[in-house]
């Protein structure tokens, strides 16, 4: 269940610099467009202090992180959805993953090529909408065309998907964005099966410099609020830069800028969050590990995430609270304090429990 995030934008804004500090890895970033074809991959751990905590209390043998993914897709241009600049595939690229991160530049730099020739970050940010909504209005319509085929022979139990379509449709349309709020459960099912780029969610990240006013973000942080985008500003040529220093040196200069984390592990964390995941804990001799889960889930869906027998033959969880897990120095004075408790099907998990199923396949 782990997160895959697509690192979209213009050329030349910092997406593979981004990629190259969340990823602690070096692909090339060089000042020229579509420098960036095929999309780089990279697996980065979700940093949590939880899991630290109780790994340290348990003293197990191994600790092991959510991960979360992050694929560096090359840069879009005006005319992406009809092939523009390989647009196509790049396109396709972004079908593949959950959600979006939208790199904006808001700097300024003679020596770094700007493609429409000037940083204009709202202009920028509607180029790469409008190309997302172009290519998913061409999909629904050809969607659409099959639908209707099938209806004038006769299939009318689809009459309802071609309405849903329909819809999306016209709301793209309207306002390049696609409006679900009449939706039911089966219709966002429906919507998600598409794979279509307006109905994922997006985390828009300001690529701003040491000394830049904010004349060029402002624009943008207002739009984006409008639009109930959260943005995250970040230096990245800095953080690609704290990135790449030893974790010794890493501390040592959060501690001089008076920083907790690094604006990077701020994207990571709000890249999880974006759809609504959460996190749970198993914990014994042999490892410590945190696993993602959907929030809203059933203990044995939870489950399910270790393994399918775990939520097949699913018959009671051993719960307790990270606070009271804490609070008890571990399990066995947890239990001894009566903070384990014994939850049936019907749990709905939360974030922070540390958990133990019983099953019987």
């Amino acid at each position: 269940m782990g997160l895959k995030c697509g690192i979209v934008g213009l050329p030349n804004v910092g997406k593979s610099s981004l990629f190259n500090a969340l990823t602690e890895s070096s692909i090339p970033a060089e000042n020229f467009p579509f420098c960036t074809i095929e999309p780089n991959v990279g697996i980065v751990n979700l940093p949590d202090n939880r899991l630290d905590t109780i790994h340290a209390i348990t003293n197990s043998a191994s600790k092991i992180h959510n991960t979360t993914t992050f694929v560096d897709i090359a840069g879009l241009v005006k005319g992406a959805a009809s092939g523009e600049g390989l647009g196509n595939a790049f396109l396709s690229n972004i079908r593949e993953v959950n959600a979006i991160l939208h790199v904006v530049r808001c700097f300024e730099d003679e020596k770094i090529v700007h493609v429409h020739g000037k940083t204009d970050p709202v202009n920028d940010f509607e180029v790469i909408n409008l190309e997302l909504a172009l290519a998913d209005i061409a999909m629904l319509e050809n969607s659409m065309q099959k639908i209707e085929k099938k209806l004038r022979s006769g299939e009318k139990n689809l009459q309802r998907e071609f309405e849903v379509l329909k819809h999306s449709k016209e709301s793209i349309e309207s306002s390049k964005e696609l409006d679900t709020s009449l939706f039911d459960e089966y219709q966002k099912s429906y919507l998600r099966s598409l794979n279509l780029l307006s109905f994922k969610p997006v985390l828009v990240i300001a690529n701003i410099s040491e000394t830049d006013s904010l004349n060029n973000v402002e624009p943008l942080l207002t739009l984006c609020n409008e639009k109930g985008l959260k943005v995250i500003q970040a230096v990245i040529k800095n953080e690609l830069e704290i990135a790449q220093l030893d974790p010794n040196e890493r501390d040592q200069y959060l501690e001089i800028l008076e920083m907790e984390n690094t604006v990077l592990e701020k994207i990571i964390l709000a890249s999880y969050k974006l759809l609504n995941m959460g996190t749970f804990f198993t914990t014994g001799p042999k490892e410590s590990r945190a696993w993602s889960f959907k929030l809203g889930s059933t203990a044995p869906q939870a489950a399910g995430v270790i393994h399918s027998d775990f939520q097949k033959g699913f018959i009671k969880a051993e719960v307790i609270s990270f606070e009271d897990f804490i609070a008890c120095n571990g399990m066995l004075n947890a239990k001894n304090n009566g903070k384990v408790r014994l939850e049936g099907k019907e749990y709905a998990m939360c974030d922070g429990d540390i958990t133990h199923f019983k099953f019987n396949v």
